[in-house]
């Protein structure tokens, strides 16, 4: 039945150090990444079946039903360790499957594993399609937009993300990882969510095949506030450097996107690249 000590209320917020704003909204950061699922679909639109209806539904199902997976995963780790079994712990499921799984405990090393990969799975499909839809739009080289003749895949987009990807490996800090990775994500999550909020204002009479309340945009830019500015107040190196990171794309967004007359010798250059990477890759 397991021990449900530190569930019950006089237990299950007791403080092991002084609470902390910022600390609060780090945390939320990094459990948030959790769930960092969400978006992903909106990514692959265009690869939908009759997007309008099955982009709702598919969210409207795949949400609960992963919270609700996490937080009673979660219940489960708390009535089988203490909070101090958790912080120590470097893999909580695989300390969870050896202390009640006995003889089977090696199940959650191989779930822990097909998680992991499924989770890289799902992130290289849509994040490819990110930088593939930027190309397009001339926000990007235009290599990124290029697809498998044969495949229709992005491959020169999927390269990109695993080049991008294993720069993110520099740091062997997978708390910092997160922290770099959330602090960007969120911060790119609020953007889009307050243009949904401008472009409602701005032009009330756009076709929107999908349109919800304000009130639920709104709600969440006060969440994503608190986020931002306290995980900032928190950590302010780890969020600086990942805002530093981010900036990084300005210079090139002015090179590719914003300067109309480039010279001949520079366009003649990014197409022998281009091509030269193109046939490379078939």
């Amino acid at each position: 039945l397991g021990e449900y000590y530190w569930l019950e209320p006089a237990h299950a917020f007791e403080p092991f150090q002084e609470y902390d704003v910022g600390l609060i909204a780090l945390a939320f950061l990094q459990g948030s990444f959790a769930y960092g699922g969400w978006n992903f679909l909106n990514y692959v639109t265009e690869e939908l079946v009759d997007p309008y209806v099955n982009l709702p539904r598919a969210i409207f199902i795949s949400i609960p039903l992963v919270t609700f997976v996490y937080v009673f995963a979660n219940i489960a780790y708390v009535t089988a360790m203490s909070p101090q079994e958790l912080l120590a712990s470097n893999a909580v499921a695989v300390t969870f499957g050896e202390k009640l799984l006995g003889v089977m405990s090696w199940i959650m090393p191989i779930s822990v594993a097909l998680s992991t990969f499924g989770g890289v799975n799902g992130s290289l499909f849509t994040s490819s399609r990110l930088f593939f839809a930027g190309a397009r739009e001339g926000h990007l080289p235009s290599l990124l937009a290029m697809i498998h003749v044969k495949r229709c895949t992005p491959i020169p987009a999927l390269l990109f993300t695993c080049l991008s990807t294993l720069l993110m490996l520099c740091t062997s800090d997978m708390y910092t990882l997160i922290n770099y990775v959330g602090f960007i994500n969120y911060l790119f999550y609020g953007v889009t969510v307050a243009g949904q909020i401008v472009l409602r204002i701005k032009a009330p009479d756009m076709h929107r095949p999908i349109r919800i309340s304000l009130v639920w945009p709104v709600i969440y830019l006060l969440f994503w506030a608190f986020l931002l500015i306290f995980s900032l107040y928190s950590e302010p190196i780890v969020c600086g450097l990942g805002m530093a990171i981010m900036l990084t794309g300005v210079p090139v967004y002015f090179l590719g996107v914003y300067w109309d007359n480039k010279p001949e010798c520079f366009n003649s250059f990014v197409g022998t690249a281009t091509l030269f990477i193109y046939l490379t890759s078939i």
